[in-house]
């Protein structure tokens, strides 16, 4: 089967111009069909603040009522993505925005209420590589936000580390899937005050010992946990590092297995 990269970018990037530019000139460059993901969270949260309302968050968890939608959706599948599709253009690169409603790509259900109601929150319930398989065939490059639909007219919030986790997923019946998760660390780290304490490889029992020993913090818990669903379901390798980990395999980087 041919290779396929699946790389997430977050705000740590996308909030960085100079990282940015230089993450997208080496994505660019990649001979290889590729997706990417992006987020961005601290931008809806400052345009959140600009027309006067406060982000709710729970548990690091937006809570994404109706005005919260608009806005995400605007800054998300709007100025972000935009954004980025204008600047792989400006280098070569031949691609198109996608939410999950585009080419009905990613389909989600409303997040049900229980203790908590995250409002338009949506969770993954199906990915059609169809249409994106089509584009990745004739060397065009999907770019995906973190919005998704419910195939009702309703546009839904969604997690970009699991849209990025169930792409990948859906993807490895195809291709030979590499998932990257790009972030302002080299990699899932012993010591939060060494950025050299990278912890080369976790699998589940690895990683139930990391959370019993409280190495992992909560805000990781949900990223490792996307990536280990995505090594037992099909994924051929994820990683887990900084900006330039995805195009140099000398890097130091958190490689995750069964």
């Amino acid at each position: 089967m041919k290779s396929l990269k699946i790389i997430k970018i977050g705000g740590n990037i996308i909030n960085n111009d100079l990282l940015l530019q230089e993450f997208l000139d080496d994505f660019a460059a990649l001979d290889t069909p590729k997706i990417l993901v992006h987020g961005g969270g601290k931008a809806a949260s400052e345009l959140t603040q600009k027309m006067g309302l406060n982000p709710k968050m729970i548990q690091g968890r937006r809570i994404t009522d109706t005005e919260t939608l608009d806005i995400v959706t605007m800054v998300y599948g709007g100025k972000i993505n935009k954004n980025i599709v204008a600047q792989l253009q400006a280098r070569n690169c031949n691609s198109i925005g996608f939410s999950g409603a585009d080419g009905n790509s990613i389909v989600a259900m409303k997040r049900p209420v229980t203790a908590i109601d995250y409002g338009f929150a949506g969770d993954i319930i199906h990915v059609n590589t169809d249409v994106v398989n089509i584009l990745l065939q004739h060397d065009v490059t999907p770019v995906f936000c973190a919005i998704t639909h419910n195939e009702n007219g309703q546009l839904l919030n969604t997690n970009a580390d699991t849209i990025a986790a169930e792409l990948a997923i859906a993807f490895s019946k195809l291709y030979t899937v590499s998932l990257y998760y790009c972030f302002e660390k080299n990699g899932v780290l012993k010591s939060v005050h060494d950025d050299n304490s990278v912890i080369k490889k976790i699998d589940f029992t690895a990683f139930e010992q990391l959370k019993k020993n409280k190495i992992i913090n909560e805000g990781m818990l949900p990223k490792i946990h996307n990536c280990l669903q995505a090594v037992e379901k099909g994924v051929t390798t994820v990683h887990i590092g900084n900006n330039k980990m995805p195009f140099n395999n000398n890097i130091k980087c958190t490689t995750f297995q069964q």
